[in-house]
């Protein structure tokens, strides 16, 4: 059973806790069994890590990625085992795109899990530590960002990378730039501009080297046509031609994350309903940001999902 007026949303990077699914787990066979996928694709048992791991150990990228994308994969598992119904629509924020295009199944779980993986390594690698930034912009419309960060430039590189909300953008490049721009924010009567913990630039130029260098493992995986629309981060649309998704997800690695415009596309496609699969309530909360008339559930525990399940059968 598909809901028309239901779509689901998937978190990316920040997201992720140190005993995160905890509850979950206990209460949902698919958690154990989808962690467990991945485990033996990485090599490492991924649930302890996140269970027993220090915060520090899965904000590193390369296990950062997978992660969340396994949690996303296993609470869709569950969501779906409970009865819950299938959305009309998908889109993911950032590395969250990887979990919407597996949950809509265009490709593997195990393939997704080998390639996040490289992605958050290549990623990670493209900047050496400390060359670049990222900062966290309240209060200051797009443009304006835009403009601060052309000023602050000065030849190097710094730019707006995500756009959350109406009046939160990320801005990225780096590290000198980032300063400059911060600066320059804040002259412009941004009410809050702050550096993200964050190890790397991600979405600006500085990552093309990594998309360049993950482009022939994505062409060499098996990628399928939608069962679900997903809207997709480069340019807010849904696209069936699997060659075209492919490219999409490697120019999405330098690319803007345009997330104000994907909630407004599923918002404009008559979603009302958007369910947030993944640890942490960020999406539900720049959801009702973007377009308040927007009703968000999280499923990250099993109340929460058995409330959402009922509330967004048809």
């Amino acid at each position: 059973m598909t809901n028309p007026v239901l779509a689901f949303v998937f978190p990316g990077q920040g997201s992720q806790q140190i005993g995160m699914l905890a509850e979950a787990a206990a209460a949902f066979p698919e958690i154990n069994a989808t962690f467990s996928e991945a485990s033996s694709v990485l090599g490492y048992d991924l649930w302890d890590l996140c269970q027993n791991g220090s915060q520090e150990d899965i904000n590193l990228t390369e296990r950062t990625q997978p992660l969340l994308l396994t949690a996303s994969v296993a609470l869709y598992r569950a969501w779906l085992s409970q009865g819950g119904a299938r959305p009309a629509l998908m889109a993911g924020h950032s590395l969250g795109e990887w979990s919407a295009l597996v949950c809509a199944g265009v490709l593997a779980f195990e393939d997704a899990v080998r390639l996040v993986r490289e992605r958050g390594r290549l990623m990670q690698e493209a900047v050496p530590p400390g060359e670049g930034a990222m900062a966290a912009v309240i209060g200051l419309d797009d443009q304006a960002v835009e403009n601060a960060c052309a000023d602050a430039a000065q030849g190097a590189i710094v730019a707006a990378v995500n756009y959350n909300s109406p009046g939160q953008v990320v801005i990225a490049g780096s590290s000198a730039a980032v300063e400059r721009a911060i600066e320059a924010c804040k002259a412009a009567g941004a009410k809050r501009a702050m550096p993200l913990p964050v190890s790397a630039p991600f979405h600006t130029e500085l990552m093309r080297p990594a998309a360049d260098r993950l482009a022939p493992q994505i062409e060499a995986t098996t990628f399928l046509a939608p069962q679900t629309p997903v809207i997709h981060n480069v340019h807010a649309k849904t696209e069936s031609d699997p060659s075209a998704i492919k490219s999409l997800m490697v120019e999405q690695i330098y690319s803007p994350v345009r997330w104000t415009a994907c909630v407004e596309a599923m918002a404009a496609a008559g979603i009302g309903q958007l369910v947030e699969c993944g640890p942490g309530k960020v999406l539900a909360g720049l959801a009702k940001r973007i377009d308040r008339n927007l009703v968000a559930h999280n499923i990250e525990t099993p109340a929460q999902l058995s409330e959402a399940v009922k509330s967004t059968a048809q």
